[in-house]
């Protein structure tokens, strides 16, 4: 190659070097690029380039085509490091991650702990997510009874990635179709053995979920529920005396709470109350179809979550005696404790050797 030639070509691959170089500062910090729907690739580079993340359209367009890549972008709204490579970029507008709005939805939190969530993480108002939520639409298709208010238990417990833009119609069909999809078919067959419908499941399922802090005792408690409903006896559930309420946060249920007049409070009426409490997880769900094979019709709670379960009331008001017992043994060794660090401390602060145990 003569002398003549190599000069221009030295200069467009130093050309070529410079711009392949990302739009970088030392803070490496990131901007929001919007991809158009309709947009073709020029207008996609030159939407880049205004952001300062590419250097120059022209090699960065035919470094793409090179690539057979211009044509694979999808349009959105975008996040992307000052500092990207082309690659790195092309692979975002491909894959189309463009910005995702995470909505995590733990087991057990009501409608009035998802709207507000939705509502914060979508920027979107309240009311418009609480529309959807008592959208008939969606009522009709989970097939909820005539006078369902709210989706309430339909909304599955999970980790959403909302795209951005999307609406609070679009957030709540969403859960609606994860529920859908995690409801198997062969449930539909072991409710109607059980004597339930699909909506009863939910309601008991929303119950276990409120009531169990230990996972292995979901079926035995749901089993609880199932031996008193067999008999008329009432359930006597807590949570949906905290529901009635109107209770956000679960806390310690009074004797004067026991007598709010609702179709929730399950210790004035008997039967499942009208509808889920809560959004139940897929266990919970199972918990409620398959019960344990047990006789148990009552159960207390120790404080760390896990219970004691009885047959009879004479045995479960022994049961309460012994799980007060151990609460009682349990905080008294902790003020033991407690004291004796505070001595431990004094004795230190003044730098005298530690106690012998």
């Amino acid at each position: 190659m003569n002398k003549r030639m190599r000069v221009p070509l030295a200069i467009c691959a130093a050309l070529l070097a410079w711009s392949l170089l990302g739009c970088g500062t030392s803070e490496q910090e990131s901007v929001a690029v919007t991809i158009r729907q309709g947009s073709n690739f020029p207008e996609a580079a030159d939407s880049l380039h205004a952001h300062e993340l590419i250097r120059s359209p022209f090699f960065f367009r035919q470094y793409a085509k090179f690539s057979k890549r211009d044509r694979t972008i999808r349009y959105g709204r975008y996040i992307i490091r000052r500092g990207a490579s082309w690659n790195e970029i092309l692979t975002a507008l491909e894959q189309g991650r463009g910005i995702v709005h995470r909505v995590v939805v733990p087991e057990g939190w009501a409608v009035w702990d998802i709207v507000p969530e939705i509502a914060t993480k979508l920027s979107v108002p309240e009311d418009s997510v609480m529309a959807a939520v008592r959208d008939t639409a969606l009522l009709r298709r989970v097939a909820a009874p005539r006078g369902t208010r709210t989706l309430e238990g339909y909304l599955f417990p999970d980790t959403y990635d909302f795209p951005d833009g999307a609406t609070a119609r679009q957030a709540i069909e969403i859960m609606v179709q994860r529920f859908e999809r995690t409801w198997k078919p062969e449930w539909n067959a072991r409710a109607v053995e059980l004597k339930l419908t699909r909506h009863q499941v939910v309601t008991l399922a929303s119950i276990v979920e409120k009531e169990v802090r230990k996972g292995a005792e979901r079926p035995t408690v749901s089993a609880v529920y199932h031996n008193r409903l067999k008999i008329g006896q009432a359930l006597q559930a807590d949570p949906t005396v905290q529901y009635a309420l109107g209770r956000r946060r679960p806390g310690r249920v009074l004797y004067r709470d026991l007598r709010v007049d609702s179709p929730y409070n399950t210790y004035r009426r008997t039967g499942l109350p009208p509808g889920p409490i809560a959004s139940p997880g897929a266990a919970s769900l199972e918990a409620a179809l398959y019960p344990a094979n047990v006789s148990f019709r009552y159960f207390v709670a120790h404080p760390d979550g896990h219970h004691e379960f009885r047959n009879t009331y004479a045995e479960h008001l022994r049961a309460i005696e012994f799980v007060r017992s151990v609460a009682r043994q349990d905080s008294l060794e902790r003020r033991r404790r407690a004291a004796q660090a505070a001595v431990d401390s004094a004795i230190a602060a003044v730098g005298l050797p530690p106690r012998s145990p």
